[in-house]
């Protein structure tokens, strides 16, 4: 599995290109940079080739680039159904942080826990995590071992806050136990650094970190 990531600078999340026989974007970031976005996932792929945009929550830090994305890239929005009326009716709590709005897109794919996209060689697993919001999902691919943790955890033990509006402190803890049971080799967060090859060391950090914040 081919992955890059773009962004992922001051409150940027970071933005991840899977590059399949289908391809695949995760997150987009606040929309502030998309120009520079968009340039460079044209050096990547073609704008007919993004078949997937999948957001791994309704923040404004990782959704709000979704329209101007999908005018370039007429790709299929996807996320959790408890995340989706945020972009469908382009609802505005999170992105007031950022002193704007968020855009409204409507939503190809409602997602559930255990949905799959399939990409050809790779194949997509979603994992409902809520915690730090309420559509909250994590993205695993068997093969590789490799897990898209969004808000949820992050490298050197982080693990994603519940001071927002949806967020859940025991819903976090379960979601984070539920991630370490899975094998992960590869840890590709929403902000912050990703690991490569060791990443259940990690993840179990966030498992112990989780029960004494």
């Amino acid at each position: 599995m081919f992955v890059k990531r773009f962004l992922g600078f001051g409150f940027e999340s970071n933005v991840y290109l899977i590059k399949g026989d289908k391809n695949a974007l995760i997150d987009t970031g606040t929309g502030f940079y998309s120009e520079y976005l968009i340039k460079k996932l044209s050096e990547e792929i073609g704008t007919n080739d993004l078949e997937y945009v999948i957001l791994t929550h309704e923040h404004f830090d990782h959704c709000g680039g979704v329209k101007s994305i999908k005018e370039t890239f007429p790709a299929k929005i996807c996320i959790h159904k408890n995340g989706a009326e945020v972009i469908e009716k382009g609802m505005k709590w999170s992105a007031e942080f950022f002193n704007t709005v968020q855009p409204a897109v409507n939503v190809e794919m409602k997602l559930e826990d255990g949905t799959q996209i399939d990409l050809g060689e790779v194949l997509l697993k979603i994992l409902y995590t809520p915690g730090h919001s309420k559509g909250s999902i994590c993205i695993y691919e068997e093969e590789s071992k490799s897990l898209f943790s969004g808000d949820t955890i992050f490298a050197n033990g982080g693990i994603g806050r519940t001071d927002f509006y949806g967020g859940n402190r025991i819903e976090l803890i379960n979601s984070i136990k539920k991630i370490s049971d899975l094998p992960v080799k590869n840890l590709y967060p929403g902000h912050g650094d990703f690991v490569e090859g060791n990443a259940e060391v990690h993840i179990k950090m966030a498992e112990r970190n989780s029960l004494i914040f």
